[in-house]
C-alpha cells in the first residue's frame, strides 16, 4: 500500500464513522507562541481541545504536516526523522477510551490488514499527577491483545502535551507493530529501540490543562486525540524495517542523493538518511516563507541545512550539492503541497546561498578543528564566536574523537546565546495561547483591533503576515513597506483605543468559508481553513461592525475588557513587511 493510499483509506473510514476531514495548516502555529514548529496533529486545534467549539463539530479527522527537533540526534537510524506526516482524530468532548482504542484495532487489523498477533501495546504507568490507565489496558485486553504484550511506562514514554509549555496533555496508549519477530534480549519490549518493534499509532486520552505553574488540571472536556505516522505505517504496510525504503516517499530523494555524491545508499544508510530528512524538512520550511538565521524559526532551518551539508562531507562532498535534492523533494510531495512548485525557486535560491556561506564556514572550521587535540567548551566556544560553527556539529565531531563536550561550560561562556539550541519541542516563551490565560486573551483581541486599525489608517493592502502573543505583549507582522511615521502609529493607537472606549460587543458565528469572506470576513490564512469556519465581530454582526475576521483563537466578551493598547516598537523585517509590538494597561 502506498502512502497515498493510506491516508485515502484512514480518512475515508473516519469520515464512515462521522468525522469531519479538516485541512493541514502551515508549519507555523498560527495561534501558539510557545512553540515554533506545528508538532502534532493536535497542535493547531488547541482552542477547541480547551473546550472552545469547532465549526465542523466534535469529530474530527486530518492529516497535518509536522516538524520536530527534539531528537534530532536519532536521525539516522532506520525510523527517526524531523518532518513527517501525521494523520489524526479527535473527539472534542464526544467518544472516549473504549470507541478510540475500538477504532484504532478495527483499522489496523480489517482496514490495513495487520497481523493482531503482532500489535502490542503501551499505557501510563502513573505517578503523583495521574493515576495508572487500567482503563485502556483492560479495554486492550477485552478486544484480544494479552496481557504479556501490554507495557506500563512513565510520563516519558507514555505521556503526550502539551505542544508548548502549557495547554491540554494527558496520557496515551501507543501501538506498536513487531516488524521482525527477533528479540534483543530476554526481556525485549516496545520502546528498546533495538529495531524489533515500530510504533505506528498513539492514542492519547487529552483530558488535563498543564497551567503556566507547572499543575495537571481536568479539562473542562474529556478528549481524544491520536497520531499515526504515514511515513512509519507505510514501511510497515510494504514489509520494511527501514523507513527509507519506501520507494513512494524516499525513492526520488534517495537516487537524488546517490546520483549526486556519487554513493550508494547501501553502506551509507546513516549519511543518506540525514540528508534525505534534512533536505525534505528544510525543503518544507522554506516554502512557508521562512529563510535561514541565527533566531528562532530561521536557526532551526540553518541547524538543519548545516547537518545535512556537514554529513555530504562525509561522503566527500566538497562543493554545494543539495539543489538537486531539493528539486527531488519537491517532485515527490508537490502534488498533494502545491506550495512547494509555487515557492520552488525562492526554496532554491535560500537552500544555495546557505550551502554556500556554510562551506566556507566548515572550511576554516574544520582546519582549526584539526589543530585541536582536545575539544572542550571554551574551545567549542571559540569555534562558534570566530568562524560561525555551531556547537552542535563540534559536539558531533568531538564524538567521533571519543571525546565530550562540557556544554555549561559553552553556556557560561556565552550566557547570551543558549536560546540559540532550543528546538521546535522545548517551546519559545512561557504561557501564550495554549493556556488562553486572561492578559493573553486581551491581547488576542487586541491583535483584531491592530489589524482593522492599520487598514484604515495606511489602507486595504495591509494584511496579518503573522502574530505571535505573550502574556506580556502581542506581535504582530503585516505586509507594508516602510516603518510607520510617528502620526501614523498616534492615529493607529488612537483609533484602537477609541473602539475600546465604546465597549463594543465582541461575538462569533460558524460560517461556510465562502459566505464569510463574501461577507466581509478577513481570511490572511485562507489555506489553513475547512469549509466550516469561526468568524469574530467586533461591532454588530447584522449591522455596523469594526472589524470581522476568521479565527479560532480566544477573545474577551467586549472591547471595554481590553484596556489601553500601546504600540511600543516597530521594525522593517523583511521586502514589504513590518513588525509591530504592543502592550496593554488599564489606565
Amino acid at each position: 500500500m502506498r502512502a497515498s493510499q493510506l491516508k485515502k483509506k484512514y480518512i475515508k473510514f473516519f469520515e464512515n464513522h462521522d468525522h469531519v476531514l479538516v485541512p493541514s495548516t502551515s508549519l507555523v502555529p498560527e495561534n501558539d507562541p510557545s512553540a515554533l514548529f506545528i508538532s502534532a496533529g493536535m497542535h493547531p486545534l488547541v482552542p477547541y481541545l480547551l473546550g472552545g467549539p469547532h465549526p465542523e463539530g466534535k469529530r474530527l479527522v486530518s492529516n497535518q504536516i509536522c516538524l520536530r527537533t527534539g531528537d534530532i540526534d536519532e536521525v539516522g537510524d532506520a525510523s527517526h526523522h524531523t518532518f513527517f506526516e501525521m494523520l489524526g482524530n479527535w473527539s472534542l468532548g464526544d467518544y472516549w477510551k473504549s470507541e478510540a482504542i475500538e477504532y484504532s484495532f478495527e483499522f489496523l487489523t480489517k482496514e490495513l490488514n495487520l497481523d493482531k498477533d503482532k500489535i502490542w501495546v503501551t499505557c501510563f504507568a502513573g505517578d503523583r499527577d495521574a493515576p495508572k490507565d487500567e482503563e485502556s489496558a483492560g479495554i486492550w485486553k477485552k478486544i484480544g491483545i494479552p496481557s504479556k504484550r501490554i507495557f506500563f511506562y512513565g510520563k516519558k514514554d507514555n505521556w503526550w502535551g502539551p505542544a508548548g509549555d502549557t495547554g491540554p496533555c494527558g496520557p496515551d496508549s501507543e501501538m506498536f507493530y513487531d516488524v521482525t519477530g527477533r528479540a534483543c534480549g530476554a526481556n525485549c519490549k516496545p520502546g528498546d529501540n533495538c529495531g524489533r518493534f515500530i510504533e505506528i499509532w498513539n492514542d492519547v486520552f487529552m483530558q488535563y490543562n498543564k497551567t503556566s505553574d507547572g499543575k495537571f488540571i481536568p479539562l473542562k472536556q474529556k478528549n481524544v486525540d491520536t497520531g499515526m505516522g504515514v511515513e512509519r505505517t507505510t514501511a510497515v504496510l510494504q514489509g520494511f524495517e527501514d523507513v527509507y525504503q519506501v520507494e513512494d516517499l524516499w525513492g526520488k530523494i534517495i537516487a537524488s542523493i546517490e546520483e549526486v555524491t556519487k554513493t550508494t545508499y547501501k553502506g551509507n544508510e546513516k549519511e543518506h538518511r540525514v540528508i534525505a530528512d534534512h533536505i525534505r524538512a528544510s525543503t518544507f520550511v522554506l516554502a512557508e516563507g521562512i529563510v535561514p538565521s541565527n533566531k528562532e524559526r530561521g536557526y532551526v532551518l540553518r541547524r538543519l541545512i548545516r547537518r545535512a551539508v556537514r554529513f555530504g562531507r562525509v561522503l566527500g562532498m566538497d562543493k554545494t550539492f543539495i539543489k538537486p535534492i531539493s528539486k527531488a523533494v519537491i517532485e515527490t510531495f508537490n502534488k498533494e503541497y502545491p506550495k512547494l512548485k509555487e515557492e520552488e525557486k525562492e526554496i532554491l535560491f535560500f537552500l544555495q546561498e546557505e550551502e554556500k556561506k556554510f562551506m566556507l564556514t566548515l572550511e576554516k572550521g574544520l582546519k582549526e578543528i584539526e589543530k585541536i587535540d582536545k575539544l572542550d567548551g571554551k574551545k567549542a566556544f571559540f569555534l562558534y564566536e570566530t568562524y560561525g560553527f555551531p556547537l552542535e556539529l563540534t559536539e558531533e565531531i568531538a564524538k567521533e574523537k571519543g571525546q565530550d563536550i562540557d556544554k555549561g561550560q559553552f553556556e557560561n561562556q556565552f550566557e547570551k546565546h543558549k536560546s540559540l539550541s532550543r528546538t521546535a519541542s522545548s517551546g519559545m516563551f512561557k504561557g501564550g495561547l495554549a493556556d488562553s490565560g486572561e492578559e493573553v486573551t486581551k491581547l488576542h483581541t487586541a491583535t483584531h483591533l491592530l489589524h482593522a486599525s492599520l487598514r484604515k489608517v495606511l489602507g486595504d493592502h495591509v494584511g496579518q503576515k503573522g502574530s505571535n502573543i505573550t502574556k506580556e505583549r502581542l506581535r504582530f507582522d503585516v505586509s507594508h513597506d516602510v516603518k510607520l511615521t510617528n502620526d501614523e502609529l498616534k492615529r493607529v493607537e488612537d483609533v484602537i483605543n477609541e473602539v475600546i472606549k465604546k465597549d463594543l460587543p465582541v461575538s462569533f458565528e460558524t460560517r461556510n468559508y465562502k459566505e464569510a469572506v463574501d461577507g466581509g470576513a478577513l481570511a490572511f490564512f485562507g489555506e489553513k481553513y475547512g469549509e466550516k469556519v469561526k468568524v469574530y465581530t467586533i461591532g454588530d454582526p447584522k449591522g455596523e461592525w469594526f472589524s470581522k475576521e476568521v479565527c479560532g483563537g480566544p477573545h474577551v466578551t467586549s472591547t471595554g475588557k481590553i484596556g489601553h493598547v500601546r504600540i511600543i516598537k516597530q521594525k522593517k523585517i523583511g521586502s514589504g513587511l513590518m513588525r509591530l509590538y504592543a502592550e496593554v494597561s488599564k489606565d
